[in-house]
């Protein structure tokens, strides 16, 4: 018969000397006093191992072979115990990847809110794009204010040069009367004479609507041949106002750029189709700083100025490298780095790009040979030893890098594409950097389109009910992009709290170590 009060009964475990105790259910209970006093003795080494052991031994004796056999703890009995969670006062370990939206799910909720609801915008010039359907297009011409007179336009020619006389044939053996050539229509009886050398824009008359009446089926038809013509793209054309470009294609009518339609997927930086390839998802480079390499301006390359390399000539392929990129660039490696001008110090250790040069190679053997090749930079050799060399040879070279803000995604860890993707002007990388509070704001007011607010009723659902509680559990301060491994320790166990908390799970017995340490 279920009791409202937790009993235990005889606890001897480490220092209890056979401590009865009664807990009342449903209630926030402290345990208090001095340290060695058997606080975490009865909370953790009797009641949570106690409530761990019992779960376990629920389980098929397949399960318990992975998990192990639990102790029973010194304990006369224990009555009433539900199950228990532990959460103590660890930090949120090392991991870069790991923050606290994604401890707390919260940014799972928010890739799907942005991979569904979000509008994509183009990475080159910020125009908004799409994907629609071809009844979509066909209900937006159709929502035009009624006996508008339009032209629904086929887009086959964009700002290219030519005179495009074997183009106008062909769409008039078609069947099409008409095209608008650099905004100006024409009859295709007798198209207009082109400047082969000058850019032009051609667009091919489908048909002339005005919408009144029962247009339905004839509309329909017009956009299912313009979208055929204009490989998936059409332009409305209603005088007196701009045109209105439309595209059955996830792209830019504007740059011509495609996209791929954003997914969940797209939104997380720890998986290789959503992160930045230039910083792999971490917001931030490491890179080698010059300043670094070079500490004594006054030594020569050769007298080991750039103090990884050491002794150039120890390595005889490197040395004659470097030999041939001095004479190239006018400088002797016995020559002060400080007499050296910046173009010369950039190129010998940057490299020369896709130049070549004519390198001289002496073997061993005291047999020379000529060889042509590019001059890759002496930080190659020393990026490939830091990424590629052992746990030794990383330590040591990593007193010369410096670390920065990718500047590809300026810290935002995404790709372009997904950066790209707003959600009421706002990327998803700008609402993580918002303290919670603010951001528990931005939520509770967003409104979207009726369409809209049905896919994302469940996933905003989850999001304010997440940061509600962030908020109320006193760390409104934090941001969701916060790393883990910067949190104190009371502050990550208040945030894996709120994710036990947020998931729903009610009558367990939550046991907490010092949860009000580190707290500000």
């Amino acid at each position: 018969m279920e009791s409202g009060t937790l009993r235990v009964r005889g606890a001897r475990v480490h220092n209890l000397k056979n401590v009865d105790l009664e807990l009342p259910k449903n209630r926030l209970i402290c345990f208090t006093g001095v340290s060695g006093s058997g606080k975490s003795s009865m909370a953790f080494d009797t009641l949570y191992a106690e409530g761990q052991r019992r779960y376990v031994a629920s389980l098929s004796a397949y399960a318990r072979q992975f998990l192990g056999q639990m102790e029973k703890p010194d304990v006369d009995q224990i009555g009433g115990l539900a199950p228990t969670i532990s959460i103590s006062q660890k930090t949120g370990g090392a991991n870069p990847r790991s923050t606290v939206g994604t401890v707390t799910e919260i940014h799972d909720y928010l890739r799907v809110l942005f991979a569904r609801c979000g509008t994509p915008h183009c990475t080159e010039c910020g125009s908004e794009i799409g994907a629609q359907t071809r009844d979509q297009i066909v209900g937006r011409v159709a929502a035009l204010p009624a006996n508008s007179r339009l032209h629904l336009l086929a887009p086959v020619v964009d700002n290219r040069r030519g005179e495009y006389h074997d183009l106008f044939e062909e769409m008039h053996r078609d069947g099409f009367l008409r095209a608008r050539v650099d905004g100006q229509i024409y009859s295709l009886d007798t198209p207009p004479e082109l400047d082969r050398y000058a850019r032009h824009s051609i667009e091919i008359v489908v048909d002339r609507l005005v919408l009144r009446g029962d247009v339905q089926s004839r509309l329909e038809e017009a956009v299912d041949n313009a979208l055929r013509l204009g490989e998936g793209s059409l332009i409305v054309a209603i005088e007196g106002e701009d045109d209105r470009l439309l595209s059955a294609n996830f792209d830019c009518v504007k740059c011509g750029v495609s996209f791929v339609e954003p997914t969940p997927q797209m939104f997380s930086f720890n998986n290789p189709s959503g992160m930045c390839g230039d910083c792999s998802g971490l917001g931030t480079c490491v890179l080698i700083s010059e300043k670094l390499l070079v500490p004594d301006s006054d030594k020569s390359i050769l007298d080991g100025a750039v103090e990884p390399l050491g002794d150039v000539k120890s390595n005889r392929w490197r040395y004659h490298l470097y030999e041939g990129v001095a004479e190239h660039l006018g400088f002797a490696l016995d020559a002060p780095w400080s007499d050296l001008t910046e173009k010369q110090k950039k190129g010998f250790l940057h490299g020369l790009g896709d130049k070549k040069l004519d390198f001289n190679y002496t073997n061993q053997s005291g047999n020379t040979w000529t060889h042509r090749d590019r001059y890759e930079g002496a930080l190659d050799s020393i990026e490939e030893r830091l990424h590629q060399g052992n746990d030794k040879v990383r330590r040591e070279l990593g007193q010369y890098v410096r670390t920065e803000r990718c500047s590809t995604c300026d810290g935002g860890r995404l790709r372009r594409e997904a950066l790209g993707v707003l959600i009421d002007d706002q990327t998803l990388p700008e609402l993580t950097s918002l303290p919670i509070e603010e951001s528990r704001r931005f939520f509770h007011d967003l409104r979207l389109t009726d369409e809209k607010a049905i896919i994302a009723e469940d996933a905003l659902k989850e999001i304010r009910g997440r940061l509600d509680l962030l908020n109320d559990i006193g760390l409104g301060y934090l941001t969701l992009d916060r790393g883990a491994h910067t949190l104190s320790g009371g502050e990550s166990q208040r945030i894996r709290l709120a994710s036990q908390i947020g998931s729903g799970l009610v009558g367990g017995l939550y046991i907490l170590d010092e949860p009000s340490i580190g707290l500000h």
